[in-house]
């Protein structure tokens, strides 16, 4: 009766992990329903479309794009970016200028990673979330975690399964009861992982069910004409960099942070 005693694990994983998963997704979806006022249909800014298509992250990725479009930034496929023009036009752009440093030359990760950590941009996912349009980071972060868990169990389910039937047991017991047997739990993590692509996968994105609706308005709008600036970059804020971007472009965005020579 020794695989019992791996079987009782196997339902205690289990089971943990899918409550867990079930209860976060229960808050998130509460948290969504407890917004200040009814969510009104507006045209997003690019920066409100990048940061609920890619978080904060694509927020700097958009401006970096934006300024070196007006060549007031230089983005070289090296990973270095160089400040042409020091004035930013907003308080995203004063970030990435910020970011860079003083010296007007940085490489390009760092900069990106230390303008999406900047306050103007978490002030406009707090500006978004309040709005309706964002998921708050605690309700994505523990749904994300729960997912996380729950395909974990699964795999520990599943080995404690093999082990159990890999030891000798009395002849009395048939080895495809005991498979049955554990695959009752292993069968619970799957469909809980199954739900949850289906009803908690809009809690592990930036943008809220509202807010994805918007960013799909948009982005049927972004087909525009291959010089136009706002539909160039709101492909960008909405499908990232690689999806509209040159080459160089993206060299310059994919370049590891590795250390190396300053651009001449």
């Amino acid at each position: 009766m020794f695989w019992v005693l791996l079987l009782l694990p196997a339902w205690a994983v289990a089971g943990l992990a899918c409550t867990r998963l079930c209860l976060a997704a229960v808050r998130a979806a509460a948290v969504e329903k407890r917004g200040t006022a009814p969510v009104r249909a507006h045209d997003l800014t690019l920066y409100e479309a990048a940061f609920l298509s890619g978080g904060p992250v694509r927020v700097a990725d958009l401006t970096m794009v934006s300024m070196a479009r007006q060549r007031r930034l230089l983005l070289a496929h090296t990973g270095w970016a160089t400040v042409v023009d020091p004035h930013g036009r907003d308080d995203i752009e004063q970030c990435v200028i910020g970011a860079i440093g003083p010296e007007g030359q940085s490489r390009i990760a760092p900069a990106r990673a230390a303008a999406a950590a900047a306050d103007a941009v978490r002030h406009l996912g707090d500006r978004l979330v309040s709005a309706g349009l964002a998921v708050p980071d605690g309700a994505r972060a523990s749904v994300a975690a729960g997912i996380r868990q729950v395909r974990l169990a699964s795999v520990a389910v599943a080995a404690l399964g093999v082990t159990a039937l890999l030891l000798p047991v009395p002849s009395e017991m048939p080895r495809t009861l005991m498979a049955l047997w554990f695959a009752l739990p292993l069968t619970l993590t799957l469909s809980c992982l199954a739900i949850a692509r289906v009803e908690v996968q809009p809690y592990t994105r930036w943008a809220s069910p509202a807010g994805q609706r918007l960013l799909a308005a948009l982005d049927r709008r972004t087909d525009g004409p291959a010089g136009d600036d706002r539909s160039f970059l709101a492909s960008v804020a909405v499908r990232g960099i690689r999806a509209v971007a040159g080459p160089e472009l993206r060299a310059a965005f994919a370049h590891r942070d590795a250390y190396g020579e300053r651009p001449v």
